[in-house]
């Protein structure tokens, strides 16, 4: 296994993994914000190859304030093999390199398996926080 930084021309590669992990869809998973996320420079969109082929990825990105990790996805078939394990410690390193001192990770409640993985993998759920989000277009308007 090899973990890397995506690159551009590879997105449909990566949005793959996104939809056969069982990741619930976003806006924001086009080929255009991948793009955005791998051209800045306080974000790295890493992926795990296996045998040439995306397995898994995650994007881990700092704001000035904390780390934050987002799309943690590993294909099912791939679960289990220390594929997520590298990911978050690829991002850990991005993050400590960019003098992070906390990092929080957006994981879907519904998913037992990635709940399981962040507990295991030594991350506390914060139970005082509730996420509140809202879609925007590329125009800035809401959206459903």
């Amino acid at each position: 296994m090899k973990v890397r930084r995506f690159r551009t021309g590879e997105g449909r590669a990566l949005l793959r993994p996104w939809a056969e992990s069982d990741a619930t869809p976003s806006v924001t998973d086009t080929l255009a914000d991948l793009r955005r996320v791998a051209a800045s420079d306080r974000a790295r969109c890493l992926v795990a190859e296996i045998d040439r082929r995306v397995v898994g990825s995650v994007i881990a990105t700092f704001d000035g304030w904390r780390g934050n990790i987002y799309r943690l996805a590993v294909h099912p078939e791939h679960r289990r093999r220390g594929v997520a394990r590298a990911l978050v410690a690829e991002a850990e390193r991005a993050f400590a390199r960019w003098g992070v001192r906390r990092i929080t990770a957006l994981v879907e409640k519904d998913h037992p398996w990635a709940t399981g993985f962040w507990k295991a993998a030594g991350y506390d759920p914060d139970r005082r926080i509730t996420r509140f989000i809202r879609n925007m277009n590329r125009d800035g308007a809401k959206v459903p």
